[in-house]
């Protein structure tokens, strides 16, 4: 393992580089529609079925209130602030230095409030309910979300109904004396079968064109599958596996030194993924198998059901010569079949 020193405000730079405050693998939406949010990066780690979800956010001055809606797996068992150097530690052990949209009538149902809790200048809402009732509670509570919204936020609640609703007020912030670049890490624990990562979310509100880019770390007991596998096709559409190895002793004892990560295993896997790709690409989530025996879940990526949602070009093709294929070697077996019992025979003449 390469060991680097680095200093800290040049680590964080690299951990997160935004014009607003960010929050990772989350939308955001400011005062005037969605925040333009740049690289971001976050963990998700697994062990002894729980998921660990770490990420931040930045402090980058002005002021006002901005906000953040990230879909998650399951209900979390607790939500509190995160430790304070393990972004950073993942960063260097990686990557060392060289418009107005109204719900209305759109659904009757409110959104359930789960939990809620207050972490420095952030007030995080944990909330159960459908795209719809997302929708109309975030617009009641001040957000004003991009016209995707009502597509996004359906294609997570028909597979999960639970959301954090994030509100980070950088006045408050600077109230509180934080300065531009102080991040306040989160850590939600939540208790499912598989860890899952949301990456459609990280385009909401952009054009088709803009670039997405974050940083995706995975730690977890053995070497994960994963779908879509970003270490094959998918790679050249900017979705890539840049890390995947025993994680260094050294990088596991400085995590469980970290406030809350005492969790951290002794031993665990490492895996990186850079996501540098285009809105109109990013259409998936990152579905996990933890134990690694290469079957991750279609509905947790995205894929099925299909509904509006479509896959990536290279994942439809890959589905569709698999069936050709399975096709085919039925097509010739049935015929060889046939022709070995007798089955087929030539048409009699002047028939």
């Amino acid at each position: 393992m390469r060991r680097l020193v680095a200093a800290p405000l040049v680590a964080f730079s690299l951990l997160l580089v935004v014009v607003a405050p960010a929050f990772a693998c989350g939308g955001l939406i400011g005062p005037n529609g969605a925040v333009n949010l740049l690289r971001t990066t976050t963990l998700a780690a697994y062990h002894n079925g729980v998921e660990h979800y770490v990420t931040a956010f930045q402090f980058a001055g002005g002021g006002g209130a901005f906000g953040s809606i990230t879909p998650l797996p399951g209900i979390p068992s607790s939500v509190v602030r995160g430790g304070d150097w393990t972004l950073q530690r993942l960063v260097r052990e990686t990557d060392p230095p060289s418009p107005t949209l109204l719900f209305a009538g759109l659904a009757r149902d409110s959104a359930q409030v789960l939990q809620q809790v207050r972490i420095d200048a952030l007030d995080i809402t944990i909330l159960k309910g459908g795209g719809a009732a997302i929708g109309l509670w975030a617009k009641q509570h001040g957000f004003r979300l991009p016209p995707d919204a009502p597509e996004v936020l359906d294609f997570y609640a028909n597979r999960s109904p639970i959301f954090m609703a994030a509100s980070f007020d950088a006045d408050a912030a600077a109230a509180r004396g934080q300065s531009v670049g102080d991040g306040t890490p989160v850590h939600i624990t939540i208790p499912t079968d598989n860890p899952w990562v949301p990456l459609r979310i990280l385009a909401l509100g952009k054009a088709a064109s803009e670039t997405v880019q974050a940083d995706v770390y995975l730690l977890t007991d053995r070497k994960p599958a994963m779908l879509p596998d970003p270490s094959g096709l998918l790679a050249s559409r900017g979705v890539k596996l840049t890390h995947s190895e025993a994680a260094s002793s050294s990088l596991l004892a400085d995590l469980r030194s970290d406030k809350g990560m005492s969790w951290v295993p002794q031993r665990a896997w490492l895996t990186k993924i850079a996501i540098d790709a285009k809105a109109s690409d990013l259409r998936f989530d990152l579905a996990i198998d933890a134990s690694g025996a290469g079957s991750p879940s279609l509905r947790d990526a995205g894929f099925a059901p299909f509904g509006p949602m479509k896959a990536p070009p290279q994942q439809i093709s890959l589905w569709l010569l698999l069936l050709i294929g399975v096709a085919l070697a039925f097509g010739a077996v049935g015929w060889l079949t046939a022709v070995a019992g007798g089955g087929i025979r030539r048409p009699l003449a002047g028939a």
